[in-house]
């Protein structure tokens, strides 16, 4: 009976089957999978968590038998385990929490003056240089520095530079046929806007310009471009080479004032007041004319000076002919600088004074004029011609200012300063925007004292005398 019990380990072929089953659960296809698998060691837990089973008394240990079955369907789950999110949101804390370095920081300081650092760089910066003496030294040398590098002055030549070259030269070899002193303002403002547009693009040729002017009444104006402004210039200088014997653009038949003059150029030629043509091409064209002028004023003597310019409802001569072309060009050279944003300078102080006594001596025959069209106050006391009359002290103050006396009832009577009865004082720059028609007479920027009525009617001629 005792070797019977020993057959008994049939129990163990029962056990046979059950690893039989371990076939069974052909989960081993899913190995194929076993990147997921890898995680292995994550089953490994539950089997740790066997021993404590173990613990247990081993009829426990019995069912862990079919629970290995389930074993691998379990690893699945510690697969979406959350935890890889985690480390991410840390990611972003560490670049903050590391302060700019010293020496980090005194590298930023030429782009700190220079402006040229970021927001979160200027700050770091400005908040080191209340704590570092040195740096914040540094810092105030490299600022100092930077205000050498962009000058608040004009970097075009001083305006005078071209007179003292030509002196000079002429001083050591004199020319054989000497410009005329009264030409050499002219001269010089289309030598000085010439050198404006040389180096124009296209795109600033077309730039749109606003030419203005004191129709008598009020401010008006008039659309065109950069090329528009030049071809204005040259068909008005037009009238000037006619007088001298010289080809009139518009030719023979061209009107003679100078607005119908412009208005029939920008009709007549396709684009002219648009810029539409080659860019620049206008240019040369005006210049050849201003060097034709110039030279044949200096071949022509000295009797072509008193020599009459008709300007259709009124003359000048030849010699105030040229400071009226100068004064334009200056004026226009304004209109086309603030156009494109270029600084411009006013003109040689000798040639500015000569433009200035230009105005102030037509403004008796303005004031006339305006009196006859009923948009003057009529004279007061009426004297003989040539003796002195009512007169208007004109103070310009500037390098090319000066004093005035106009006489206010007569172009015939002289100016006296006993006969004083106003004063009008302004800058030049005043005086220039107030010629040329760029600011209302009531708005000038002027000093006045005396009689209002003599004051109001000098200041609206000095306005009327812009045009087109």
């Amino acid at each position: 009976m005792g070797p019977e019990p020993e057959p008994t380990p049939g129990p163990a072929p029962e056990a046979n089957p059950e690893p039989e089953t371990e076939p069974r659960p052909e989960p081993e296809p899913e190995p194929r999978t076993e990147p997921r698998p890898e995680p292995r060691p994550a089953p490994e837990p539950p089997a740790s968590a066997t021993p404590p089973a173990s613990t247990a008394p081993p009829a426990s240990a019995t069912p862990p038998a079919p629970a290995v079955a389930p074993g691998p369907l379990a690893p699945p789950a510690p697969a979406v385990a959350p935890a890889p999110p985690a480390p991410p949101l840390a990611a972003p804390t560490p670049s903050a929490a590391h302060p700019l370095s010293h020496d980090l920081l005194r590298s930023l300081l030429g782009a700190w003056a220079l402006t040229a650092c970021s927001q979160e760089e200027t700050s770091a910066v400005e908040a080191h240089l209340n704590h570092c003496p040195s740096c914040a030294e540094e810092a105030l040398r490299l600022r100092d520095a930077v205000g050498l590098l962009h000058t608040e002055h004009s970097l075009d030549l001083d305006p005078m530079l071209r007179s003292r070259v030509l002196a000079g030269c002429l001083g050591r070899r004199p020319a054989r046929i000497p410009m005329p002193g009264w030409a050499g303002a002219y001269d010089a403002e289309a030598a000085r806007l010439d050198a404006l547009l040389r180096d124009m693009g296209e795109a600033e040729w077309r730039a749109p310009v606003r030419l203005k002017w004191f129709d008598g009444r009020r401010l008006t104006g008039r659309d065109t471009t950069v090329a528009g402004v030049i071809g204005h210039l040259m068909v008005v200088d037009g009238i000037v080479a006619a007088s001298l014997g010289l080809p009139d653009p518009m030719g023979a038949a061209a009107p003679g004032s100078p607005l119908a003059r412009t208005e029939a150029y920008w009709h007549h030629e396709p684009g002219a007041a648009y810029g539409a043509g080659p860019p620049g091409a206008v240019r040369e064209l005006w210049r050849e004319q201003g060097h034709a002028l110039v030279r044949t004023a200096s071949f022509a003597g000295r009797g072509v000076a008193e020599l009459d310019v008709e300007y259709g409802d009124f003359a000048l001569p030849i010699r105030d002919a040229f400071l009226d072309r100068a004064l334009e060009c200056w004026v226009h050279a304004g209109d086309i600088a603030e156009a494109i944003d270029y600084p411009y300078e006013p003109p040689a102080s000798a040639h500015l004074k000569a433009m200035i006594d230009l105005c102030a001596r037509l403004l008796p025959g303005t004031l006339a004029e305006r009196r006859r069209a009923g948009l003057a106050a009529p004279p007061r006391r009426l004297v003989e011609a040539g003796t002195p009359g009512r007169t208007l002290h004109l103070q310009v103050e500037g390098t090319g200012g000066g004093d005035w006396y106009i006489p206010l009832d007569s172009p015939a009577a002289t100016a006296a300063p006993e006969e004083a009865v106003a004063t009008i004082a302004l800058d030049q720059e005043a005086f220039y925007l107030l010629a040329s028609g760029h600011v209302p007479p009531q708005e000038a920027a002027a000093g006045l004292s005396g009689d209002t009525e003599a004051i109001r009617d000098v200041l609206f001629a000095t306005a009327s005398l812009s045009r087109l």
